[in-house]
């Protein structure tokens, strides 16, 4: 089981986050929004309870899934790994209840449904350790 990871440590969260931000800005740049994605979801969820790190990491991972136009080949070059915690995000983008995330997330859950199966999702809602 992953270490959670102190509150006092948020800094140093903070600071991964913040990195990690400028690299998917410099992705979606370059017109590489999958990379972007996978970018914001490695090393996702922080291993914190803390709200505020919590928060920073969705608005990043937030960024990098609205900005993937084509949801059909976004799966063609996806790795299965980042399956799981993708449909975790999705579930947090709709309970934002903003109407063209939610759009997006459900496009995405769709899709991401049919290829990694319902497995995915059971696993999603199973997991409380992992929160996002």
């Amino acid at each position: 089981m992953a270490e959670i990871v102190e509150a006092d440590n948020y800094e140093g969260i903070i600071t991964r986050i913040e990195h990690k931000s400028r690299k998917i800005e410099s992705l979606l740049k370059q017109y590489k929004p999958v990379e972007a994605l996978k970018t914001a979801l490695e090393g996702s969820p922080p291993k914190t309870k803390d709200e505020r790190c919590k928060s920073a990491n969705w608005i990043v991972v937030h960024r990098a899934i609205m900005a993937n136009k084509d949801v059909d080949s976004l799966f063609s070059a996806l790795d299965p790994e980042y399956y799981d915690i993708l449909m975790k995000y999705l579930y947090r983008g709709l309970s934002t209840g903003d109407r063209p995330t939610c759009d997006q997330c459900l496009r995405i859950h769709e899709k991401l449904t049919e290829k990694a199966g319902l497995g995915c999702i059971l696993r999603c809602l199973a997991d409380t350790v992992n929160t996002v």
